[in-house]
């Protein structure tokens, strides 16, 4: 028992130290528990055992891999995209097993193994792109779509491999027997899980969710993964394949959020086991002594497949660039890709010197993915200057629509947020200009004549070219926080002065925003929140005008901009008495301005009549800032009064 304590304490401190240090790298914790596994296994420090039983508790790892792939499955998403996953998903897998295969066959190997190690590299990792696709703000364009309908594929192509690649290891004469039964008792299996698991699993967890217990919903939603896997292992097939019919299952009832979020822990530390009993496998050794051969799959498998999937990517979406970034994408090898590599090694379907080589290549490539997807854009340039032209050519578009325009406001997204702020604008008679990802979209809004172009707003030249440098403001309507960060960095860095609007779906981002520079963030559930309440309180005959001023006290408590609102002058709705209206400036000082080194109460603003609302400094928002406040160079004042007053107060900050 102390043996066993401590080896799980000396596998427990390794992977947190090691993990810890590949997040301050930024590099995935999968990565770092390869790396453990390969540090403690037998053919390192031998710290660890190679032991059926940690193999054994490793394969719940896989279990819980497959159950998460389970749920995230979705028909209604698998029809949104089915061109991209079984188009050119499809022709990625076949492509790379069967060209893996001849490969395979020239060097020597049996064709069973040549197809069990092209469903090995024919797989990308999943965990690795979509969490650098959501960093870097690429999940919405048409590159990280073709990306995400492969891999799509890809989980879905790791069932059929599942029962294929075990029943390869019958002899020749009864491999075909072997493999009709295999797909025949999983497609009955499949079928009477689909069928009655449907109709007996709403019904049960209706009645466990009764219960009201949290302790009870997790051991029942463990109970039917576990139990089905058991039943697909009975049945002569995979514990995996059972766990991804248990979330497919799942994945259709109302309880599907609820369930992903109880077993996230479990299936975190279960994946992280099972990835360091892979590293485990690597014999450091055999990989050294074959470092030739390991070389050689690397350079087969990473500018062999990124070539694959471009081709495809350029035939199935005509557009060189987006077919090299796809291509990049996807170049590595994936966490499925060692599911089958185990599978295959237990059936001795592949040499050992094979699996140790191909193991060490899979590793290397998945440590460079993230450079590749990094620098995509710098490879894209240097292998198609095609798609740079094509870049500019976008750019020279979107500066064409924007150079008339000036004082306009420039919409980022234009979705249901954002086209129901070009209604208003155009109801102001304000320019706009609104930049979109959505090919379809932007034809629409472009044919009923609206300012509307394509183009990805978190990149710098392409703010520029829809006029930054001359806009009155900047909006961003969707919801995208790594995205909306990215286009602030630009604003702070070019055109600090610029008030920067951004929406988001709750109040959890809202500090991280203003202190990225946001001038304001508006919470989709507070504004709701707001409207509720105002409704309520309607209905329960309070009278209207009481309402419309708690729901004005309610936002002046919140946005800075309405806080001098109750101070100023009563509202005045005669447009004739516009000029008569207060309304905000913001002005940004200079080393040169008169203001610098002053204290707010020595410009004396307030016998202008103007507000000083708000001070950003160095992307720190203070509202109302107190008398005594010190003004540096690079602050921008947010001031609030009428116009003449504003330009007044302007004149006196820059030039005394």
């Amino acid at each position: 028992m102390a043996n066993s304590l401590q080896l799980l304490l000396i596998l427990l401190a390794v992977a947190v130290g090691v993990v810890v240090l590949c997040r301050i790298l930024r590099l995935p914790a999968m990565l770092g528990y390869l790396i453990v596994g390969i540090m403690i296994g037998p053919h390192a420090l031998g710290w660890i055992p190679d032991a059926p039983e940690t193999r054994h508790l490793a394969e719940f790892g896989v279990v819980f891999l497959m159950f998460s792939i389970g749920l995230e499955f979705s028909l209604a998403r698998l029809r949104g995209m089915q061109r991209l996953v079984f188009g050119m998903g499809t022709a990625q897998v076949v492509a790379t097993i069967l060209l893996v295969m001849l490969t395979s066959l020239f060097f020597g190997l049996d064709w069973r193994a040549g197809l069990a190690l092209g469903g090995v590299l024919a797989m990308s990792s999943t965990a690795i792109v979509s969490k650098m696709l959501v960093e870097r703000a690429e999940l919405n364009l048409p590159h990280g779509q073709n990306i995400m309908g492969v891999l799509l594929f890809q989980d879905l192509a790791v069932v059929p491999l599942i029962i294929i690649i075990p029943a390869m290891a019958s002899s020749g004469e009864t491999l075909y027997v072997t493999l009709g039964m295999a797909f025949l008792k999983a497609a009955l299996v499949l079928a009477a899980l689909l069928i009655f698991g449907q109709r007996l699993l709403r019904p049960w967890f209706h009645l466990v969710a009764r219960q009201k217990s949290s302790e009870l919903f997790m051991l029942n939603v463990l109970l039917f993964t576990l139990g089905l896997a058991y039943i697909t292992e009975l049945a002569g097939l995979s514990l995996a394949l059972g766990a991804f019919v248990a979330g497919m299952l799942i994945s259709e009832t109302e309880y599907r959020y609820q369930v992903e979020e109880d077993i996230k822990p479990f299936r975190d530390v279960l994946l992280g086991l099972f990835f360091v009993t892979i590293g485990m496998m690597l014999d450091m050794k055999a990989v050294i002594a074959g470092w030739s051969w390991v070389l050689l799959i690397l350079l087969i498998l990473l500018p062999f497949k990124a070539a694959v999937v471009a081709l495809l990517a350029r035939w199935f979406a005509g557009d060189w660039g987006t077919a090299i970034r796809s291509g990049l994408g996807l170049a590595q090898a994936g966490e499925f890709g060692f599911v089958l590599l185990t599978l295959a090694g237990e059936v001795n379907l592949l040499p050992h010197d094979v699996m140790q080589n191909v193991l060490a290549a899979m590793l290397i490539s998945m440590l460079a993915a993230p450079f590749l997807i990094h620098h995509a854009e710098a490879i894209v340039r240097q292998i198609s200057p095609a798609a740079w032209m094509d870049r500019a050519m976008q750019i020279h578009q979107i500066a064409v629509q924007s150079m008339a325009a000036d004082a306009h406001i420039i919409i980022c997204g234009y979705g249901r947020s954002g086209q129901t702020l070009a209604r208003f604008m155009a109801q102001e008679s304000i320019r706009f200009i609104a930049l979109d990802l959505d090919p379809r979209r932007v034809h629409e809004a472009v044919a009923a004549g609206e300012s509307v172009v394509y183009g990805d707003a978190a990149k710098r030249e392409v703010l520029l070219a829809a006029g930054l440098m001359r806009a009155r403001t900047l909006v961003i309507t969707y919801n995208d926080k790594h995205s909306a960060l990215k286009i602030l960095h630009h604003v702070n860095q070019v055109r600090p002065d610029l008030p920067v609007v951004v929406r988001t779906t709750d109040d959890s981002l809202i500090e991280e925003l203003r202190k990225a520079g946001a001038a304001e963030v508006v919470a989709e559930v507070t504004e709701g929140s707001v409207m509720l309440a105002s409704q309520a309180l309607l209905m329960s005959g309070v009278p209207l005008n009481r309402v419309i001023r708690r729901v004005q006290e309610s936002r002046a408590g919140r946005y800075a901009a309405f806080s001098g609102y109750f101070r100023t002058a009563q509202n005045v709705e005669d447009d004739a008495g516009e000029n008569l209206q207060p309304r905000f400036l913001s002005v940004l000082l200079k080393s040169g301005s008169y203001a610098v080194g002053r204290r707010l109460r020595e410009i004396n603003l307030d016998e202008l009549e103007v507000e000083v609302n708000a001070v950003r400094r160095r992307n720190v928002q203070g509202a109302q800032p107190g008398d005594e406040m010190q003004l540096q160079a690079g602050d921008v004042l947010v001031l609030f009064g009428l116009p003449d007053a504003l330009q007044a107060a302007e004149d006196r900050l820059h030039k005394g």
